[in-house]
């Protein structure tokens, strides 16, 4: 593959899915990010540039892949006027990985169409591991001839690339996938803190659970972290209220009410007030075990 490219948006996963390119000797240009320092260490670590200016990484690049916070980020970056990735990108591709609201993506699908460039979303259902080893589980959306071209690249990131449809589609079902998710694990946290609270071996527990309809893809995940107050974070309890919000705002678009979506994001909003949002989602167990609260 020889078109360059470059990574906006330096956290956790933008940063290890460029170590991934840079190990499969794809040519990673330019990595930025809004904190700087971040994006100067890892362009030192990838031996690439670290501009100061968006349009900067438009410049020295073929495709962008930009793996941002939120709608407000993806709005800074794709703005239409000023410092931009939109200065000067004809002829770009962009590879939106972030989870963001549908009409977002739609929003820049078509600013980027307007100055003659190329946008695809990639939704991502894994974490840091797997942005890192270049196992991820990625959701596409978008027009046909973005998709084939970005098709070598996404191949070097995931062992799993699913074709959804029209721009907006795969953030609908990323939205879906994480409520879900998110709805397990403040299920998962209640089951093993009454647990806990009843005097049972949670070992047990958990076993028993993973041999029952109690088994979840959260269990394996995160049962033993909620046991062993262990929060490294793999996917934040912000991350995890901002997500949940978005599938609920697609619930309101179609006059639907999701009471269970609706007392998970609860719970995840209350552990970002005390603090706690930048914990794995694993420490929304910390709201359910007995006695834990007031040492959170």
């Amino acid at each position: 593959m020889l078109e360059k490219i470059a990574f906006v948006g330096t956290g956790r996963m933008g940063a290890n899915m460029a170590r991934r390119l840079k190990d499969q000797n794809l040519t990673v240009t330019a990595v930025y990010d809004a904190n700087a320092a971040v994006a100067f260490s890892l362009a030192n670590e990838l031996g690439c540039a670290a501009p100061e200016r968006l349009s900067e990484v438009t410049a020295l690049a073929d495709i962008i892949v930009t793996v941002v916070s939120d709608d407000e980020a993806m709005d800074r970056i794709f703005a239409e006027s000023g410092d931009s990735l939109l200065v000067g990108a004809q002829g770009r591709l962009f590879i939106n990985c972030a989870t963001v609201s549908p009409q977002t993506h739609l929003e820049v699908e078509q600013r980027a169409g307007n100055v003659g460039a190329q946008s695809l979303e990639a939704c991502m259902a894994s974490s840091i591991t797997q942005a890192r080893e270049g196992t991820l589980y990625l959701m596409c959306a978008g027009p046909q001839p973005a998709f084939d071209r970005a098709k070598p690249l996404l191949a070097m990131l995931a062992a799993s690339v699913r074709f959804v449809g029209s721009t907006g589609q795969a953030a609908r079902v990323k939205a879906l996938v994480n409520m879900v998710m998110n709805i397990n694990t403040a299920g998962l946290a209640e089951g093993l803190g009454l647990a806990d609270a009843l005097g049972l071996d949670l070992q047990m527990v958990r076993e028993v659970f993973s041999e029952t309809g109690a088994n979840s893809r959260v269990l394996q995940t995160d049962g033993e972290d909620m046991q062993n107050r262990e929060h490294s974070c793999f996917f934040s309890a912000a991350h995890a209220a901002k997500d949940s919000g978005i599938a609920l705002q697609l619930a309101r678009d179609v006059g639907l009410d999701l009471p269970l979506a609706e007392a998970t994001r609860a719970q995840f909003n209350r552990l970002v007030f005390e603090g706690l949002g930048e914990l794995d989602k694993s420490a929304v167990a910390e709201l359910t075990f007995k006695g834990r609260q007031a040492d959170a």
